[in-house]
């Protein structure tokens, strides 16, 4: 019997080594694999990072050129606002003299230019 149980603590002994083994060996495969696929993930988290720093520079960008572009047409504006408050000073000036010559000047050209422009597209 004591050649049986040593025979069992041998064995024992013997798979007990190979299967702690082979659980290491598993272990660091898995653990491997998994900071493979870390590895892998943050590439994909760093590649995802750059585009979108590529978009918000682009974005910034496109956002500057509309803000001049905006600033030059509120400018444009505010010169057309004063050319056109000017004319129409111009006008009330006309109308506030009541002079029948001009009153009828202004008529008699109004007339000529709107029967030109009818004959012109007719």
């Amino acid at each position: 019997m004591n050649s049986r149980r040593d025979f069992s603590n041998g064995r024992a002994a013997l798979f007990d080594g190979i299967e702690e083994g082979g659980i290491r060996a598993s272990s660091s495969y898995s653990h491997e694999i998994d900071e493979q696929d870390n590895d892998k993930a943050i590439d994909g988290l760093h590649d995802r990072v750059n585009l979108l720093k590529r978009m918000t520079g682009d974005i910034h960008e496109e956002v500057e050129n509309h803000n001049l572009m905006l600033d030059r047409m509120g400018n444009d504006m505010d010169s057309s606002r004063g050319v056109l408050s000017g004319t129409m000073d111009k006008f009330k000036m006309v109308f506030e003299k009541k002079s029948s010559q001009r009153m009828f000047s202004l008529v008699v050209s109004f007339v000529v230019i709107f029967l030109v422009i009818y004959f012109l597209t007719r």
